[in-house]
């Protein structure tokens, strides 16, 4: 017995709150007596490295090559997507890919190399394998981009599953983004970062690491050129980085480093090189396209823990409306619930909920539901009985169902990585529709369980199907919300085929855009808060999902007036623009902060709906290509150093950049500028890019710029669709994409492209089409004309 583990569990018994403590306690050593038992022991392991080169078989897009003591398969695909797997292992089965495995590039042929090593040359990069088993990338011009060191495993030698460690090497003038939502980035300063979806069981802030949505995905941009690299296993891993630092000339560079070492699976990895926009145009083909939100999920959401009656429900819309606030959703959180048991409703403080969902819808507004996996281990209701019928619930190694604690009290979990499971899972949605809501919100599903000690999820040990492979939840656990959201969305589509499902998910893993997007979680009070709120959207946004948002106001506590405006600002720049908060919180609508916060909110809110048609273009772009609505300022050039440090800044779409104000009692800040003139979207002010410029930031808003030449869709005062045209440059072009979409249908419109130029004094703005220029179809408004 642990001796600290002991005196945590009569910590929690004694500190007020028996009940559910003495549940966690037990929950807790129940979990440990389980993986005691469940989990293999791992005795003496055996050390391997690949060899050297013995042999090779040339395939489609580029072959097999055998190592003395191992085989590396590698392949380009047409997308110029490389792959490669050690140990023989292929790109499938695979929870991220979407489509089966990519056509390889029949063009890409495996040749030899200097040195007794072996090539592959494609359109976008060279590969290169040493005879020792190290994997270099290249440019096409024969810049290297990163090095894979021979890779290392640990067998066990009784057989099992093999731990394995891989080191790269990059630039010395590299940067590392991605690994899913880090509140410390978005640039990946170095440090250890752990690849297992957590819950960290309180509000969190920057220093705390992992978080929910953890991915072995990185981004690396470097003079030289940028490249994705994604390792395809799901199990828990830790991947440390080290940052280049350049040697002023001396040629004594040192180059940077990342080392990634996983408890399990296959050791395999894509690598895509391009530009950045190419990038993740060929990730999001290789994971599928993102899902295309309702035009309604892109409005103003209003969320709380606490919603607790019908009453309160109309009132906080009420107040929206009596102070002409837009409003386009409602969430009910897990007091809605029936003694919090999920696909139930409180029949006393809700007894009418289809009605007043219809109320609302009528308004504009519609109604958003919480999702929980776990469900109440209550013979009798209708849920946990049907899911028995169909054994759909996670065991152990016994054959003995797990159960867990959760909100509801005992609590048992659906394994998703079951296709019958899934099914059943989703519909059950059909309650949720019956019920009126329109949208539903995944939580919980890292998944959590709660206990006094230890990790808050299920025992390692549990057994999952994945997909009929069998296995346990060390490998289950990362893609558990993935399917879950699986399940959810498919069921959706079944339910109401007419109409694009709404989810978000808490948690997730790579390629969980398909399915919707997620959120913050409980990000903490304060200004480092709202730093990490911005770091989540772009980290998420370079690991290809582009719908995201963080609580408004943080989730925990009672921020500040000044907080409260600042993080509803920026907020109304993000994809998902929510404002949410606990039980315990204080209350997070608008004029709750004062008539001055009131006023700048509002400004904010109709800025927001102003630009909802923008909104909607960034997303069906999203979809077709891969690109994330917020991005980093380097996006158009990541080769401008100056950009990839720069953190408080973005830019959305390619239209805007914005830049909030992140630090208390500012009413300036300094801005960086990519190349080009940019207008402030309020003075018209011109400012000439690269550089940076000092700008006026007062509480009534944060700065905004328009690029010259960008034509924005936007909302007119009538409601219709207008276009925002800004000057461009004498002697220059601009333009922009347009998708008129104001629906939730299935069809996808026809993007439309407008160019503006300059002809002296004036702007001309005409619509492009295969068979030559017309005049736009909606109204043109240009300004930055002086």
């Amino acid at each position: 017995m642990d001796g600290r583990d002991l005196v945590r569990s009569v910590s929690v018994v004694g500190s007020g709150r028996a009940a559910r403590g003495l549940r966690t306690v037990r929950a807790a050593w129940r979990r440990r007596r389980i993986d005691a038992v469940g989990l293999p022991r791992r005795g003496a392991e055996r050390a391997r490295v690949p060899g050297q080169v013995t042999s090779v078989a040339p395939g489609p897009g580029g072959g097999v090559i055998r190592f003395s003591r191992s085989e590396l398969r590698i392949t380009v695909a047409v997308n110029g997507a490389v792959f490669w797997g050690w140990d023989g292992a292929g790109p499938e089965p695979s929870y991220a890919l979407a489509g089966g495995r990519p056509e390889p590039d029949p063009r890409a042929v495996l040749e030899p190399d200097k040195d007794g090593g072996w090539r592959v040359v494609a359109e976008r990069a060279t590969v290169t394998v040493s005879r020792h088993g190290a994997v270099e990338v290249c440019t096409p011009g024969g810049v290297t981009l990163r090095r894979d060191l021979p890779p290392r495993w640990w067998e066990p030698v009784g057989g099992g599953t093999a731990r394995w460690m891989q080191r790269s090497e990059v630039a010395a003038d590299a940067r590392f983004f991605g690994l899913g939502g880090r509140a410390s980035g978005p640039r990946l300063r170095d440090g250890t970062y752990r690849l297992w979806n957590t819950d960290p069981g309180r509000a969190f802030g920057p220093g705390d690491d992992p978080l929910y949505v953890t991915m072995p995905v990185q981004i690396v941009v470097a003079d030289a050129g940028t490249h994705l690299v994604f390792h395809d296993t799901t199990w828990d891993g830790t991947v440390v980085l080290r940052e280049g630092e350049e040697g002023a000339g001396s040629g004594h560079d040192r180059a940077g480093r990342c080392e990634l070492r996983m408890d399990g699976g296959p050791l395999r990895c894509w690598v895509m090189v391009g530009t950045p926009a190419r990038v993740l145009h060929t990730w999001a083909s290789l994971t599928g396209a993102p899902a295309l939100p309702p035009a309604w999920a892109l409005g103003h959401q209003h969320a709380r823990w606490g919603f607790g009656s019908e009453q309160e429900v109309r009132r906080i819309v009420a107040g929206y409306q009596e102070r002409r606030l837009p409003l386009d959703a409602v969430h009910l959180d897990i007091d809605h619930y029936d003694d919090h048991q999920v696909f139930t409703v409180d029949q006393e403080r809700f007894p009418k909920l289809p009605q007043l969902a219809e109320e609302l819808r009528r308004d504009g507004i519609r109604l958003v539901s919480i999702v929980d996996p776990a469900v109440k281990a209550a013979p009798g209701s209708a849920v946990y009985d049907s899911g028995s019928a169909v054994d759909a619930f996670v065991r152990d190694a016994s054959g003995r169902t797990v159960r867990g604690v959760v909100w509801a009290g005992e609590s048992v979990f659906p394994d998703f990585t079951h296709a019958r499971v899934r099914t059943w899972w989703g519909a059950l949605y059909e309650e949720r529709l019956g019920q009126g809501f329109a949208g539903f919100w995944h939580d919980m599903n890292e998944p959590t369980s709660f206990n006094a000690f230890g990790e808050l999820t299920l025992p390692r040990s549990a057994r999952h199907a994945l997909e009929g492979r069998g296995g346990d939840h060390r490998e289950a656990h990362n893609v558990y919300a993935l399917c879950m959201a699986r399940a959810g969305y498919e069921g959706l589509r079944e339910l109401s085929p007419g109409e694009r499902p709404f989810l978000f998910s808490r948690s997730g893993w790579a390629g969980m855009q398909r399915y919707g997007g997620t959120w913050s979680g409980d990000v903490a009070t304060g200004w480092p808060g709202l730093r990490a709120s911005l770091s989540l959207v772009l980290g998420l946004g370079l690991c290809g999902v582009p719908y995201s948002g963080p609580d408004v106001g943080d989730f925990d506590g009672s921020p500040s007036p000044e907080l409260y405006l600042r993080w509803f600002q920026l907020g109304a720049y993000l994809p998902l623009f929510r404002t949410h908060a606990s039980l315990r919180a204080g209350r997070r609508e608008p004029w709750e902060f004062g008539a001055e916060v009131l006023e700048h909110a509002r400004v904010a809110l109709l800025e927001r709906r102003r630009l909802l048609p923008y909104f909607m273009t960034l997303a069906h772009l999203a979809r077709r290509t891969g690109a994330p609505y917020v991005r980093p300022l380097w996006w158009g050039a990541p080769e401008d150093r100056a950009l990839r440090d720069c953190e408080d800044t973005f830019l959305l779409g390619d239209a805007l950049l914005v830049a909030p104000v992140l630090a208390p009692g500012a009413d300036r800040r300094a801005v960086q500028l990519p190349r080009g003139r940019w207008y402030d979207t309020v003075t018209e002010q011109a400012y000439e890019g690269p550089g940076q410029v000092l700008v006026d930031a007062p509480l009534s808003r944060i700065p905004v710029f328009a690029r010259a030449g960008a034509v924005i869709p936007v909302r007119g005062a009538d409601g219709g669709l207008g276009l925002e045209v800004w000057a461009p440059a004498r002697g220059r072009t601009g333009g922009g994409l347009v998708v008129p979409d104001a629906g939730a249908a299935w069809e996808e419109p026809e993007i439309e492209r407008y160019v503006a130029r300059r002809q002296g004094p004036r702007v001309v703005v005409t619509r492009e089409r295969e068979d030559g220029s017309a005049e736009p179809r909606f109204p043109v408004r240009v300004r930055g004309l002086g």
